[in-house]
């Protein structure tokens, strides 16, 4: 019992305790809910405050920007009623224009019916007069135009005819002189020498002896000279002589010359042989070069490239149908300077194409081109004027004549290489040629009589009129001379004349 009472006094205890803590928890509550509603005021009314100094503000920026717009709106205003007034002042002047334009047209066109009406009077008054004219000569104004016309067009149609007639009789009377006359003094003026050249040399030997040590042991020391040179050396029974064959000129020239100065010197070995040979070409080139150099100074051309100088100097060893090429390329270039002179062209110009017309015939690799385009190439890669380049490439007509010098040249080359003597060929082969030339023509149907004349640098064909027309005449010609072209070699060209005719013969009794 003593211990159910003390738990009784201990909760009691406990229940006075925990009910003045309610109280105190309570009233600390109600202090804490006070406190926070005097700041929930005191914020309220700043949070008014800076509410009520925003909208002040905003309406103060609004206010500003309305008045900047009415101002603005002002201005506006006031511009449009200065245009306005601007465009009344404008109708205005033209309104007062358009009247003035207005009153400028009515009397215009009273002038113009005043005009018209003059106009109209002056007609009939020309129409009277024009009746009156035609009445009087018997003649309407068109008949008598048209027989001034005609009457005009007949005396002019005469003039015209006799100057026609007069130009065409003296130029026929001066061209034919002048062109003799140049030719004449082109050739008269032009020293002509004369130089053959062939595909054989032959050397002298002082004694038969000479001809073993040349042959050598087991025959060594002529086929080193051969095979050095690239010629071929023959030692036949021919006495105190031996013959040196090759188509190159100056390769013969070096074995000449080489076994000149083996004989002479006495030893001769493949060594020696060798040192002589080299030493020799050597002396070859330079002498080449020298007489390039030489050539060019006899005849006054300056400025030309040091590989065609070259070139020049190796026409010395060239011929062509036994005529040797320098020989004949001076010969062109003096007659070309003559003509030139003659025609008021330049003389310095045709000569330097004169000496070059040929250079295609010596270069030492030569492709397979004809030797004027060949050497019109050359003289182009190495800078020669145009007209020289033309005119070596157009003398044979291998390509077209683009100015003066061209023919010019073409004559020179035909006069320098037809001269009597310039050329040799053997009178056996001249006359085959010809004859071929004549069976050639006669193949053809339709072909009377063939005739080979001008040495063979012309062939005339007489067909029958009856069974060729003109037409198949040209194509005749044509086919003729391609033929020629293409199965024949000849030197310079041949013309081919295709002549047809008609005769008619009736006799008087």
């Amino acid at each position: 019992m003593i211990i159910i009472g003390l738990v009784v006094g201990a909760g009691a205890g406990i229940g006075a305790t925990t009910t003045i803590l309610r109280n105190k928890l309570l009233s600390k509550s109600q202090q804490v809910l006070k406190d926070a509603e005097e700041k929930g005021e005191v914020i309220k009314k700043d949070k008014i405050l800076q509410a009520k100094e925003k909208y002040l503000q905003m309406k103060s920026e609004y206010d500003k920007q309305v008045a900047e717009r009415n101002g603005k709106l002002q201005q506006q205003e006031q511009k449009l009623k200065q245009r306005e007034q601007s465009l009344a002042q404008k109708v205005e002047d033209l309104q007062k224009k358009s009247n003035e334009l207005k009153s400028a047209s009515d009397n215009l066109n009273n002038q113009i019916e005043v005009l018209n009406k003059r106009k109209a009077e002056t007609e009939k008054i020309y129409k009277e007069s024009i009746e009156k004219l035609e009445h009087i000569a018997g003649l309407t104004a068109e008949e008598a135009k048209h027989n001034l016309v005609e009457m005009m067009t007949d005396e002019a149609r005469a003039e015209a005819s006799n100057t026609i007639m007069d130009i065409v009789e003296e130029a026929k009377m001066t061209a034919n002189e002048q062109a003799k006359k140049i030719v004449i003094e082109s050739i008269q003026r032009t020293a002509t020498e004369h130089a053959i050249e062939n595909t054989v040399s032959v050397f002298n030997l002082e004694n038969e002896e000479v001809k073993g040590r040349i042959i050598g042991r087991e025959g060594r020391n002529i086929r080193t000279l051969e095979s050095l040179t690239g010629v071929e050396v023959i030692i036949d029974d021919s006495p105190d002589a031996i013959i040196l064959s090759g188509f190159d000129p100056i390769r013969r020239e070096i074995a000449r010359l080489s076994l000149h100065k083996l004989v002479t010197d006495g030893r001769i070995h493949p060594a020696r042989i060798e040192e002589v040979v080299a030493k020799t070409r050597r002396q070859i080139e330079q002498e080449i070069v020298e007489v390039g150099k030489r050539t060019c100074i006899d005849l006054g051309i300056l400025n030309m490239n040091h590989e065609l100088m070259r070139m020049v100097g190796r026409m010395k060893y060239r011929s062509s149908y036994g005529q040797n090429l320098l020989q004949h390329s001076r010969e062109v270039a003096n007659l070309a300077a003559t003509m030139a002179s003659e025609l008021g062209l330049n003389p310095k110009l045709a000569k330097r194409a004169g000496l070059l017309h040929d250079i295609g015939k010596v270069p030492e690799n030569e492709p397979d081109l004809p030797h004027a385009i060949l050497g019109m190439k050359l003289a182009e890669k190495y800078k020669e004027h145009p007209d020289v380049c033309n005119a070596i490439g157009a003398h044979h007509d291998e390509t077209e004549m683009t100015c003066l010098l061209a023919p010019i040249i073409q004559v020179c080359d035909a006069i320098s290489g037809a001269r009597p003597g310039a050329r040799r060929e053997v009178v056996e082969a001249y006359i085959n040629r010809l004859n071929k030339l004549e069976e050639m023509a006669m193949s053809y149907p339709g072909v009377v009589k063939t005739y080979a004349i001008q040495a063979g640098r012309e062939l005339r064909v007489i067909v029958g009129a009856d069974k060729i027309n003109d037409v198949e005449a040209n194509k005749l010609s044509y086919d003729l001379s391609r033929q020629i072209q293409s199965e024949m070699t000849y030197p310079g060209q041949i013309k081919v004349t295709v002549i047809r005719e008609t005769r008619a013969v009736n006799y008087a009794k």
